[in-house]
């Protein structure tokens, strides 16, 4: 007698996978879909990028404060301005220096040194006009919360801002200057601007 012989049985395969018809209403999803979280990771990291500028902004003028100090003038704030505004000046003078010697070709760093001396002068017209931000060390409140600050850009929505003008500051109307710092450290001020508000509120909502 015959034995029985069985058949393999045949492999059930993956169905292969549709191909997407360029002008189809699937393909335009698709492309949008992209196109949207493109968008996003650039929204995402440009906002990471500011608020890692204004980090390192603020930890500069933290490393300025005087600890005896326990609030300053605006004459007081403005001269950490000046400072701030001449940061770049020892880097300037090493990229002068090296394009400063005999028989080299072409300028080195230009593009960096563009880049420093278009920031300093858009500083130096908010200094001279509407204001530049700083952290608000004016106020004495304002200055304590920004001395404990450690450095964590979530914490960043504590501290407090304020636009310091030059504008008027002269030896004339500096018993005007201290009687307007009291009055702010009465009223509680809170000056952040509309844009560093925004990226804090955006910053707080992603956590």
């Amino acid at each position: 007698m015959f034995s029985e012989v069985t058949m393999p049985k045949a492999q059930k395969g993956k169905p292969a996978e549709k191909v997407v018809h360029p002008y189809s209403r699937k393909a335009a999803y698709l492309a949008r879909e992209e196109i949207r979280l493109k968008k996003k990771d650039k929204q995402k990291n440009d906002k990471a990028t500011r608020l890692s500028s204004i980090g390192e902004k603020l930890l500069w003028f933290q490393g300025q404060l005087d600890p005896e100090k326990t609030v300053y003038t605006r004459k007081d704030a403005c001269d950490v301005i000046e400072r701030y505004l001449q940061r770049f000046d020892s880097e300037l003078e090493q990229i002068e220096l090296m394009n400063g010697i005999k028989g080299r070709q072409g300028r080195l760093h230009c593009a960096r040194e563009a880049v420093i001396k278009q920031t300093i002068e858009r500083e130096r017209a908010q200094y001279e006009g509407a204001g530049f931000e700083i952290p608000d060390i004016i106020n004495g409140k304002h200055l304590k919360t920004f001395r404990e600050w450690n450095g964590d850009l979530k914490k960043l929505p504590n501290i407090k801002l304020r636009k310091v003008s030059n504008k008027g500051l002269d030896k004339t109307n500096e018993g005007k200057e201290q009687k307007d710092d009291a009055e702010d450290e009465i009223e509680d001020e809170d000056d952040v601007n509309d844009e560093d508000l925004d990226d804090k509120l955006l910053m707080t909502d992603s956590n």
